[in-house]
C-alpha cells in the first residue's frame, strides 16, 4: 500500500531532528542549491517581484532568504503545525545563529539581498494553509523545496503537487525548485518514517514540460556530509508558468 499525503500526520513532523541532520551547517548540497537560485534571482531587480510563495516552506529558512532580493511579500506556507510554529519564533524572536552562514552565502552571491538575516526575514509571512488550496494565479513567483516527492509515495500525487505548484502563479509566473533525486520513504532521527517518491530529471522533466515553457532542469550529486536517506543527489528546476 502507498502512503499518501492525507495519510500522514504533518504536525508530527520532527523539527529538531529534521533542523539538526541537516540546516545545523551549510553543506556542500546547499552551497550549491544556493549557486544555482541566486543566479535566478539575480534575473529580477530588487522588489520587482509584488508577491512570492514557498510552496510548503518547512522549517528550511535559506529559500526564503534567497527569495528576498526580489520579493517585497513573501508567503511561506505550509500545514504543519510544527513548522509553522519553528517559522513564526524564526520572525518574532530572531532567527537562529546556524541561518547566519546561509544569509552570508546568499547575499555574496547576490548583493541586492538585506544586509541582515532578520531584514531578508522581514519580507516574509507565515501562512498555516495546506498547498494545494493556494488560490490559482495568486503569485508572481513561486519556490519549492522537496516537497512533492516528500509528501506520497505516488507518483500521480507527486504530479498533482507539481501542478498545483505551477497553478498556483499568474501566467508568465516564475518557477524555481529543488527535489531530492530517487528518495525512497525515509527516516528522520531515530523513529519517524516519511513518504518518498522517487523522481529523477527525466521524470520531473516530463511532469513540467506540458506546464510551462523555458524550462531548465539539472542535477548535483548526493552529499556525503549529509544523512543517507537513500536518494542519490537533488534535481534543480527553473521555468516560467505556461
Amino acid at each position: 500500500m502507498k502512503t499518501h499525503n492525507d495519510d500522514v500526520d504533518w504536525d508530527r513532523w520532527p523539527v529538531a531532528d529534521y533542523l539538526a541532520e541537516n540546516y545545523r551547517d551549510l553543506h556542500p548540497s546547499d552551497a550549491a542549491v544556493i549557486t544555482h537560485h541566486s543566479a535566478f534571482y539575480r534575473r529580477f531587480a530588487p522588489g520587482s517581484v509584488e508577491r512570492s510563495v514557498e510552496f510548503g516552506a518547512g522549517p528550511n529558512l535559506y529559500p526564503l532568504i534567497l527569495a528576498a532580493a526580489a520579493s517585497r511579500r513573501i508567503e511561506a506556507v505550509d500545514a504543519g503545525a510544527g513548522n509553522i510554529a519553528y517559522l513564526e519564533r524564526q520572525i518574532q524572536c530572531g532567527p537562529d545563529a546556524s541561518w547566519l552562514p546561509f544569509h552570508a552565502l546568499c547575499r555574496r552571491l547576490n548583493p541586492d539581498l538585506p544586509a541582515t538575516l532578520a531584514g531578508a526575514l522581514a519580507h516574509v509571512n507565515v501562512v498555516h494553509a495546506d498547498v494545494r488550496e493556494l488560490e490559482p494565479a495568486g503569485y508572481e513567483l513561486a519556490s519549492m523545496h522537496f516537497v512533492a516527492e516528500g509528501a506520497t509515495e505516488d507518483y500521480a500525487e507527486f504530479t498533482d503537487f507539481c501542478r498545483a505548484f505551477v497553478r498556483c502563479v499568474v501566467p508568465g509566473g516564475h518557477l524555481v525548485a529543488a527535489f531530492m533525486e530517487n528518495m525512497p520513504t525515509y527516516r528522520i532521527g531515530p523513529v519517524s518514517r516519511w513518504p518518498g517518491c522517487p523522481v529523477d530529471p527525466s521524470i520531473v522533466t516530463r511532469v513540467f514540460t506540458p506546464m510551462t515553457r523555458d524550462l531548465s532542469v539539472s542535477r548535483i550529486d548526493a552529499d556525503p556530509t549529509l544523512p543517507d536517506y537513500g536518494d542519490s543527489g537533488m534535481v534543480l528546476l527553473t521555468a516560467v508558468a505556461r
